[in-house]
């Protein structure tokens, strides 16, 4: 009778699935924690994949990972390093070996370890883990051998049989964490719901993967649980990636403003799956136009604004390049726009499937002449919901044009995600003209108060007017070249945004009351900071988190908060523009910096060492 394997229970795991472009990881990656969301767990993940639409196979350039970090309790980051390394071939074990911790777990295909793979991969040695010094737990499994002798009569080609191999291993990953294997058939009978004998592969393949871990054991000591332990707010959960968030907090926002929602855009990595999400809701009102250029894109979205429509446009860090004329235009003329900026890796086409943070100072003073914009950034994949919302709120309110900004890290990564109720989001009412204005309104009249100018839109009648990017009166709405009223509305549209902060929230401070060192950072570097600063309470250290939603303009809190602490470190993902813009806006503020410009997360054990270091100076 076989050992009783043992049954550890963990607080958290990382599991990083790794393979060639084409080996089927993200999808592997996607479904774990797909599965693991429905039972409970938190979740974070990072897709880690090469910009190369296909690398040659077995080449070190080509390897795909996707990383996912799941936890009983809070998860905030994908994690520094993991539990469970899923190497499909060489290339995939000697670039990601160096995510592994020392007690990690490896699991192989043995199939794709041949003497030519081992080439392709660059290895001297006939044994890549004594060339790579390893000395993990390997689980070895000719994955490809038995993915063919289990489909050998099902009718399908070697190529189709050959594709199903991510899912005998992300079977033998679910049996060792005791997950839900049902939950995986169910996923893949809805993916491949018009394909069912492709269906009825993977799922045959995906049931031999977990059961070869169930009757073998897969030579490890033990296999593991982590239970949900943390009480979630009841309501129904999905996973949801930032991209997909940002689509649907866009159409909350223009069902919530009664307006037809208008996406003008071109396709960029990392932004194009918010143009494929929002293609796909027409029954929603949703108008998506593919562009032949990015300037295109901004300029259909600032007519759509023109003629009263919820106006967007989608792009990363060129783009914004080349958009800038058009935005200028939106500034001008005082028309609501969005533009959601995914940062990626730069300058010129840089690092496109990496992400980065050095747009800000682009997007802030990225134009010519004085075009103040607001510009608030989303600091999760979940937050994107609420950031794109609040985005469309700013816009609408105000007349304004507004960039939103999130980055590849967040725009590609997911998190389990409550379905909102969109009567508990505030409501959207946009400074339309009235009635009582006809034939005596002008295009530049303002509400006193906010500063705002009234709405018309076309075919409204007694509101006929006419807008564009030469300098208007302020009075008549005709074109002006008289220099008093270009300073007056120069510091108007300045003054228009500058009251916004009027109406956000104040910077929140998290953590020790009493800290010794606040760290302050913005975007998508969120939940690593936040785990920093957890991991400095825990050491006994006095350390708090102020996390910069609103840019510009920035809480009216800002200069109380930033100059109630000694020592503040501001970390960013390049060379210290958030730092920059912060000295700019608080005169004689000292900031240390900590700034890494890798197109990978941050490390969250580095951004200890880092801090701990300053506050020991």
């Amino acid at each position: 009778m076989a050992e009783e394997m043992i049954v550890k229970e963990l607080d958290d795991v990382v599991v990083r699935f790794s393979g060639d472009s084409g080996d089927g990881m993200q999808l592997a990656g996607n479904m774990f924690s797909n599965i693991s969301a429905t039972e409970g767990n938190d979740i974070s993940t990072f897709p880690d994949y090469p910009a190369d639409i296909r690398a040659p196979q077995g080449s070190l350039s080509g390897v795909s990972g996707f990383q996912v970090h799941i936890g009983s309790g809070k998860v905030y980051t994908p994690g520094d390093k993991c539990d469970v390394l899923v190497a499909m071939n060489p290339a995939a074990l000697k670039t990601q070996y160096k995510f592994c911790k020392p007690q990690s777990v490896i699991i192989i295909d043995t199939d794709s370890f041949t003497k030519r793979d081992l080439e392709k991969a660059q290895f001297v040695l006939e044994n890549p883990f004594s060339e790579l010094g390893i000395k993990n737990e390997v689980v070895e499994a000719a994955i490809t051998t038995m993915c063919k002798e289990s489909l050998k009569e099902s009718g399908l080609d070697n190529k189709s049989i050959m594709r199903t191999k991510n899912m005998f291993a992300l079977g033998l990953v679910c049996w060792l964490f005791h997950r839900d294997i049902t939950v995986g058939e169910k996923l893949l009978r809805e993916k491949f719901a018009k394909k069912p004998e492709i269906a009825e592969a993977n799922v045959k393949v995906l049931y031999d993967g977990y059961h070869f871990g169930e009757n073998t054991h897969a030579s490890v000591s033990m296999s593991y649980v982590v239970p949900s332990k943390e009480q979630k707010v009841p309501g129904r959960y999905m996973d949801i990636n930032g991209n997909k968030a940002t689509a649907y907090g866009l159409m909350a926002a223009a069902e919530k403003a009664g307006l037809q929602l208008y996406l003008g855009s071109y396709p960029i990595t990392p932004a194009t799956d918010i143009l494929h999400e929002l293609a796909k809701h027409k029954s929603l009102g949703v108008k998506t136009v593919q562009c032949e250029d990015e300037i295109a894109g901004c300029a259909s979205a600032v007519g759509a604004a023109f003629a009263g429509a919820l106006a967007v446009t989608t792009t990363s860090g060129p783009g914004i390049c080349l958009k800038s004329e058009a935005m200028n235009l939106a500034v001008i003329t005082e028309l609501p726009l969005v533009i959601v900026d995914v940062q990626r890796g730069g300058p010129s086409t840089g690092l496109p499937t990496k992400s980065e943070q050095t747009d800000l100072l682009q997007v802030l003073y990225g134009r010519n002449g004085e075009s103040p914009m607001p510009v608030i950034a989303a600091s999760s994949p979940t937050d994107c919901f609420d950031a794109a919302y609040t985005a469309c709120k700013i816009a609408l309110e105000h007349m304004t044009p507004v960039v939103l900004l999130t980055d590849a890290y967040i725009a590609n990564g997911s998190a389990a995600w409550r379905l909102p109720d969109l009567s508990e989001y505030p409501d959207i009412r946009p400074p339309y003209v009235t009635p009582d204005m006809a034939d005596t309104w002008t295009p530049f009249l303002r509400n006193p108060e906010t500063g705002v100018r009234y709405w018309a839109k076309p075919g409204m009648e007694g509101f006929m007017h006419r807008i564009g990017g030469l300098e208007k009166s302020n009075e008549t709405g005709a074109i002006s070249t008289e220099p008093e009223n270009h300073n007056l509305m120069t510091r108007l549209r300045a003054e228009k945004v500058e009251k916004i902060a009027d109406s956000i929230p104040p910077l929140e401070v998290e953590g020790n009351p009493d800290a010794d060192l606040l760290i302050v950072g913005f975007g998508g570097t969120y939940g690593h900071l936040h785990s920093a600063m957890d991991t400095l309470n825990a050491q006994g250290k006095k350390a708090a988190l102020a996390h910069f939603r609103f840019i510009n303009p920035l809480p009216k809190n800002t200069e109380e908060v930033l100059r109630k602490y000694k020592k503040i470190v501001v970390a960013e993902q390049n060379m210290g523009q958030l730092a920059g813009y912060l000295r700019m806006k608080v005169e004689g503020i000292h900031l240390h910096q900590f700034n890494q410009v890798k197109g990978q997360p941050f490390v969250v054990q580095e951004l200890v060492e880092a801090f701990t270091k300053i506050m020991e100076d």
